[in-house]
């Protein structure tokens, strides 16, 4: 059985055999738009593809090695190893890091030559919520402190909707650039951003009663507004049943109106409008209980409230490659790591 290049024909049955937004073909392309090389492969029988995979492929600065990132695919079986290996030796890639989107306890990472990861990405906790149950039932389970700061923006007067125009776009590029100087930590660019809005932004009308193709990764954004002033915006991922929250920027102003609780419990509305199974909210610090100093202490607690599970995935591991590249791009990193944080500065992405 042999790997084989996917063509745009075959999208849909690829995307049929993938589970996460990250290995979408939609993806794929973005990623492509932004310059970086992308290889997606699979065994292709009949209507199925066995084995996907879609890496993408990063330089490095000052380095003449290059990286491949294989983001939330499948548990990797020893063919699939040894296919991404061959595909290191031939790309001349140091190494491939693998974050698997497979719960821990459901499966073992086997050690085909893998290795815990120096630099993991993705945080290895997320909070999925169960959007099958009642609107009574999610408002029981959250924590009563975020129930009553739903409640305190209702009162207020804050308005959540999802709108995918182009105004819409333009506040939240700019409660971006707001968010990341205000927490102080490195975020995607605004051409980024672009094109990635440009890329998978649904074509469905607000208010149109179809849903959205499930095979499809879709992007959709939501607002949470207070005085006719945008104080909130998140991007959302819908694939197959599962809603997505990777993108999230707020603003400083009427903190009092609490519109993230709105915003958060709108799109818990528009999952359960769209009759979609599960709420994955795109990550939580990397221990259960985090300590105040903790960066991510702040969203773990947020998310916490509304009632999710804490999922646990298997982690983040590297293929290495080229052994002597590897050990260099380690030290480099921990060097990289050791500026930011004498500046004080955290970068998150």
């Amino acid at each position: 059985m042999t790997f084989e290049d996917i063509s745009p024909d075959q999208k849909d049955i690829y995307n049929l055999s993938v589970n996460h937004p990250l290995q979408t073909f939609e993806w794929g392309l973005f990623r492509k738009k932004t310059g970086v090389e992308i290889i997606r492969k699979g065994i292709v029988k009949r209507d199925k593809i066995l084995n996907p995979y879609q890496i993408s492929v990063h330089k490095t600065p000052k380095f003449p090695y290059r990286i491949g990132y294989f983001p939330k695919g499948q548990l990797p079986s020893k063919e699939l190893l040894d296919e991404l290996k061959n595909i290191g030796s031939e790309q001349r890639i140091s190494f491939i890091q693998l974050e698997p989107n497979v719960i821990n306890h459901q499966s073992s990472i086997i050690n085909y030559g893998l290795r815990p990861s120096f630099h993991p990405l993705f945080t290895r906790f997320t909070f999925i919520l169960d959007l099958k149950k009642t609107e009574e039932e999610l408002l029981k389970n959250m924590h009563q402190k975020t129930r009553y700061n739903i409640r305190v923006a209702e009162k207020k007067g804050a308005e959540t909707h999802i709108d995918n125009s182009d105004s819409a776009f333009s506040d939240y590029l700019r409660l971006t650039k707001q968010t990341t100087k205000r927490q102080k930590f490195y975020a995607h660019d605004e051409r980024y951003h672009r094109l990635m809005w440009e890329t998978l932004k649904s074509q469905q009308p607000e208010a149109s009663s179809q849903k959205p193709d499930p095979n499809r990764l879709q992007a959709h954004l939501l607002t949470t507004k207070y005085k006719q002033k945008t104080l909130v915006a998140y991007i959302l991922f819908t694939f197959k049943d599962t809603l997505y929250y990777p993108y999230g920027v707020s603003s400083e102003e009427y903190r009092e109106v609490m519109a993230s609780h709105s915003a958060m419990w709108g799109a818990i509305l528009f999952g359960k409008s769209l009759g979609l199974s599960k709420f994955d909210m795109w990550g939580a610090a990397n221990t259960p209980d985090p300590k105040e100093n903790d960066p991510y202490f702040g969203f773990h607690r947020f998310k916490k409230g509304f009632g999710g599970e804490l999922v646990e995935f298997i982690g983040s591991y590297d293929l290495v490659v080229n052994p002597i590249n590897y050990r260099l791009l380690t030290v480099a990193d921990k060097i990289r790591w050791l500026y930011f944080r004498t500046k004080k500065f955290n970068p998150k992405s």
